[in-house]
């Protein structure tokens, strides 16, 4: 099948297109830049143009392109940067898929669990309403603007992701160096519940989507069972043999991260049911088996 992907570039698009290449699909990349090989297709999200013929054809278009949230502190002009690259990239993909000649089957939008805001303990899932903050409605505008293709009959995902568990890239590619150095440590009071996925069952579940013809509209990708960031951090210092004393106090951590602290600190104890109830199988459930399988592909 040919699949188009965006974000190629990324942690997770990257590791997808590979996987996708190894099933014997046919990746074609989009890119923002000058096409440097013949796999890749340039389109400009920021003004809105790609040509609905680069996806005419393809069986399913994979949209993972996005400015990284927790890259830089949010001012108000890099949150303008955030938004407009999440909602003005998707709007993009949803108009070429519905206006293409031959319109892909599916649509899988990788969003985030951040849709939820901050749950305390409580549990949700993808039937749970949207939370408060700035990346809650950033979700629910992000979702939105893929509304063309599904109004198009075009089958359309969304991958809400938790915290990816990999060595490279990501908040937890940050973190690794500082336990392997003795200086990990809880953040805050460590209280919150982080809900962490295995890179490889990331990309799994992806996959997963785009062959299950029955998921479309929210799909959360995270492990079962969400654990809180004191227990994280001891099952790091476990694994990777190093004391976790350290320890980040709240006060600090918004001083360092400004508004984005709030996300830090949040806790957000997200439950995947419809991956559960569809049936898919998780490589490494527990957080211990995602850190090592993390380890043993970094």
């Amino acid at each position: 099948m040919r699949i188009a992907v965006t974000g190629a570039s990324g942690l997770i698009g990257g590791a997808l297109t590979t996987a996708l290449a190894r099933a014997g699909h046919d990746v074609v990349r989009l890119v923002r830049r000058e096409p440097q090989a013949a796999d890749e297709i340039r389109w400009d999200p920021a003004r809105r143009v790609l040509d609905p013929g680069a996806l005419s054809g393809c069986g399913a278009v994979v949209h993972l392109a996005g400015a990284g949230v927790g890259n830089r502190r949010w001012t108000e002009a890099r949150k303008k940067e955030l938004y407009d690259s999440r909602v003005r990239g998707t709007a993009t993909i949803a108009a070429a898929a519905a206006a293409a000649d031959s319109p892909p089957g599916v649509l899988l939008c990788g969003t985030a669990i951040g849709f939820y805001g901050d749950t305390a303990d409580r549990w949700v899932d993808e039937d749970s309403p949207p939370g408060e903050g700035f990346l809650a409605e950033l979700v629910q505008d992000w979702e939105a603007a893929a509304e063309p293709a599904a109004a198009a009959g075009i089958r359309t995902a969304f991958a809400r992701t938790g915290l990816v568990v990999a060595r490279e890239g990501g908040a937890w590619g940050r973190l690794f160096p500082l336990f392997k150095a003795g200086l990990g440590g809880r953040l805050g009071n460590g209280r919150q519940f982080w809900s962490f996925i295995a890179l490889h069952d990331e990309i799994a579940a992806m996959q997963y989507i785009l062959d299950t013809p029955a998921l479309s509209g929210p799909v959360n990708l995270t492990a079962p069972e969400p654990l809180t960031n004191r227990e994280v951090t001891a099952a790091m210092g476990r694994v990777l043999h190093r004391p976790t004393l350290a320890a980040v106090p709240a006060p600090v951590l918004r001083v360092a991260l400004g508004e984005f602290a709030g996300d830090v600190l949040g806790s957000q104890r997200v439950r995947p049911k419809r991956l559960v109830e569809s049936g898919f199988t998780y490589a490494f459930p527990e957080i211990e088996q995602a850190i090592a399988a993390a380890l043993r592909t970094g």
